[in-house]
């Protein structure tokens, strides 16, 4: 068998079950987004409810409960804040994942969240990489500097893809 034609085959392979992980990892981001809507929405749209520590303990037993670990009081917690930060569902991007997400409510500034959200799609960046680069205040660093570019190359030999 020729080998140029058996990597043809391995790439389109790889490729449908990159796409197929893809697709996966977005519709339990959207699914996450949506439990923090549902949150909101059962306690009167408020930000800080009284009612919500008992909401949040009794929906974690049920959810544990019903499909298994990841639904604790922290990670619902960590999905009704994803609602707030990102009250968009439509903004949402497909190619990040729900660490990439996690990592991006941590940044306050809401000009510098979405400068990493952008940055993090168009060079892919794994979320060490944006953890590494929020860390290092990459954001902050660029508008600082009079030689943008040079910050930009910087990122990249550090960052390879």
């Amino acid at each position: 068998m020729n080998a140029s034609f058996y990597n043809e085959i391995k790439k389109i392979l790889i490729s449908a079950r990159n796409k197929v992980y893809q697709t996966a990892n977005f519709a339990m981001v959207e699914a996450y987004w949506n439990i923090g809507k549902s949150i909101i929405e059962e306690q009167g749209g408020n930000e800080k409810a009284e009612y919500g520590t008992g909401l949040l303990k009794e929906l974690s037993k049920q959810m544990t409960q019903d499909f298994g670990k990841g639904f604790t009081v922290a990670n619902l917690k960590n999905m009704r804040q994803f609602y707030l930060t990102f009250p968009n569902g439509y903004a949402l991007r497909s190619e990040l994942s729900w660490t990439h997400y996690r990592l991006l409510m941590r940044v306050e500034n809401e000009n510098a969240r979405e400068f990493y959200m952008q940055e993090a799609v168009k060079s892919q960046w794994s979320t060490r990489q944006l953890e590494r680069q929020i860390n290092s205040f990459f954001y902050e660093r660029l508008l600082s500097s009079k030689n943008k570019e040079q910050v930009a190359e910087e990122i990249q030999t550090l960052e390879p893809v």
